[in-house]
């Protein structure tokens, strides 16, 4: 849903969100790993798993990412767009059956010294499971434009 427009001034640090949770299944494993040609064992050989320390197929990491931020996809500012990503860690596996959720909150608003318009703003998201242990965490840096004279016409 595109939400209201918000410029970097309409942002404060501490703000969070939480988003809804999804299943990860068998199938997200072969398409995520069809998609990337990732067939590690460690994703797709669940007898080797067994003799392993996980004792189970773990799931991509970058699977695991690219869910965990789509999940939060469902607010789009306009004036915002996504700059990357910093600081991924794969805390924890997720394994087939986990359900997985995101909280998102504000850690950090700078200037953005190469584009004066914008406003660099930080957002820790941290990739959740069932129960409540963070498997995943990152910071996803947006530039957002600022309001008054930098507002475009």
């Amino acid at each position: 849903m595109i939400e209201e427009p918000r410029y970097f001034e309409d942002h404060a640090i501490g703000e969070a969100r939480e988003t809804t949770g999804r299943t990860i299944t068998e199938t997200d494993f072969v398409v995520h790993a069809g998609h990337t040609g990732d067939f590690f064992p460690h994703h797709m050989d669940a007898e080797f798993m067994k003799s392993q320390s996980f004792g189970q197929r773990i799931a991509h990491g970058t699977m695991v990412f690219a869910i965990g931020v789509g999940l939060t996809a469902t607010r789009i500012n306009p004036l915002a767009f996504s700059y990357g990503y910093d600081r991924l860690r794969f805390v924890k596996p997720v394994f087939i059956g986990d359900t997985i959720r995101t909280r998102c909150s504000i850690t950090g608003l700078e200037d953005d010294q190469k584009r004066p318009q914008f406003g660099k703003l930080t957002e820790r998201i941290e990739v959740l499971n069932q129960r409540n242990e963070t498997v995943l965490v990152a910071d996803h840096l947006y530039l957002v434009e600022r309001q008054g004279e930098w507002a475009k016409p």
